[in-house]
């Protein structure tokens, strides 16, 4: 049957229309739903079979098709750009509770049934959990410092430099003076890429950085989709 085109209809912007699925519990209803339906087919299929003398590589088969499943949606999860749907007003809220909303419980973690799934678990969990993955690269970024002293150091010393260069450029006015100050600043510059680059500044990043990623992404993909926002109870009238 084909529909006639509706010159009336309404289009709904994605962003809208993810924000009322959110809202409404729908996402963590239809990641229920995708957990449920790919457990039932791989049951009923596992259940089914045609030939008795092939029963006994049944299991075998059956574990090494849900090995290299599993280790296909991990494979994705390398293709997925979690930042995607990641926007600025993610990071202006209140941050989740670190013990029941980011962490959760035991049964608040179950491996993807699919890439679908692994793909709406990471894009909604980073943008509920922005302000906790950020929190996570300062502390890992704090901690390869504390591990890398001559990159402290070599930071602190970078924020030394520019700190003098605004109290000088106050001090002296160097605004009335375009040409010594655009030479000063960029004397600042390759100083401080010097220093960065000797005291290996970049190492502790890349370090801090890769660690959280890769928490990042490993959390988002296992951690269940929880309701974000309870809708209020509908009164009845009177």
């Amino acid at each position: 049957m084909v529909f006639a085109s509706n010159p009336l209809a309404l289009s709904v912007p994605e962003p809208a229309f993810e924000s009322w699925l959110r809202d409404s519990g729908y996402l963590e209803v239809l990641d229920h739903n995708t957990s449920a339906t790919t457990t039932t087919s791989s049951s009923s299929s596992s259940s089914f079979t045609g030939d008795p003398s092939t029963s006994a590589a049944t299991p075998a088969s059956g574990f090494f098709v849900s090995l290299f499943s599993r280790l296909a949606i991990l494979f994705s999860l390398l293709t997925l750009n979690p930042l995607a749907k990641l926007a600025a007003e993610d990071f202006a809220g209140d941050t989740p509770s670190w013990s029941r909303a980011f962490v959760g419980f035991s049964g608040s973690y179950s491996f993807p049934s699919s890439s679908a799934q692994a793909r709406l678990r990471v894009h909604e969990n980073v943008k509920r959990y922005a302000r906790n993955y950020a929190y996570l690269f300062i502390l890992f970024f704090a901690c390869a410092l504390y591990q890398m002293p001559i990159a402290l150091v070599g930071l602190i010393s970078c924020l030394a430099i520019w700190d003098f260069f605004k109290y000088f450029n106050d001090k002296w006015q160097l605004d009335q003076y375009p040409i010594t100050r655009q030479c000063l600043l960029r004397l600042a510059q390759c100083v401080t890429a010097v220093i960065l680059i000797y005291s290996n500044v970049q190492v502790a990043l890349f370090c801090a950085l890769s660690v959280s990623y890769a928490s990042m992404i490993l959390h988002a993909a296992f951690r269940k989709l929880t309701p974000a926002k309870q809708l209020p109870p509908v009164g009845r009238g009177r």
